[in-house]
């Protein structure tokens, strides 16, 4: 019986491994490249617009997410967990709600979401996917995590919570962004 099995285990691995979605680790390396620009319309906004020159020499948490999404809500406790913790530390979080269905692009449900759910930090309206494209992102959740400098430095794919391996490394890659020095690069020199 095993014998039969081995080809369709072996078809299941390659599979896997070939998945972006199933054969990717929860928390992705980036290669630093600056973050795209937030638009700067404050209809496309809940809260004050955010823009990576306020947010300069702060680590930055962007949570990609739709309100409809099971796995974006089961995010949520780790990511309030996340802004109790980091925020006084210089954690900045931006939301960036792009709909997956119909219902989820009124802006009013949006709003009452995030009040409901006490959300306390920007949320950017991405209605038309520019910023889902800008980030080359595909997945519901998403954080990804920016430097002091606003470079991406990090993704995580997929539900977070606290005390599991994917909210331990998502917590361990903020501790080592927030020790870093302001906009510098792991192995760079200080500057003199």
């Amino acid at each position: 019986m095993a014998t039969s099995r081995a080809p369709f285990l072996a078809a299941l691995a390659l599979w896997v491994a070939a998945s972006p979605s199933l054969g990717q680790a929860p928390g992705t390396a980036l290669d630093a490249r600056p973050a795209p620009a937030f638009p700067g319309a404050a209809e496309r906004w809940i809260g004050a617009p955010a823009s990576w020159p306020a947010l300069r020499g702060r680590v930055v948490l962007l949570n990609v997410w739709t309100f409809g999404c099971v796995n974006c809500r089961r995010t949520l406790p780790w990511l309030k967990e996340a802004q109790a913790r980091y925020g006084p530390r210089g954690l900045a979080f931006v939301g960036v709600h792009t709909p997956e269905l119909d219902f989820e692009r009124e802006r009013s449900r949006v709003e009452a979401f995030v009040a409901e759910q006490g959300l306390h930090w920007p949320h950017l309206i991405d209605g038309d996917y520019r910023y889902w494209r800008a980030l080359e992102n595909r997945y519901w959740p998403a954080v990804y995590l920016a430097d002091r400098c606003g470079r991406l430095r990090a993704r995580f794919v997929g539900e977070i919570h606290s005390g599991q391996p994917t909210g331990r490394r998502a917590e361990a890659e903020i501790e080592r962004l927030l020790a870093e020095d302001a906009c510098r690069m792991p192995g760079q020199p200080p500057p003199s």
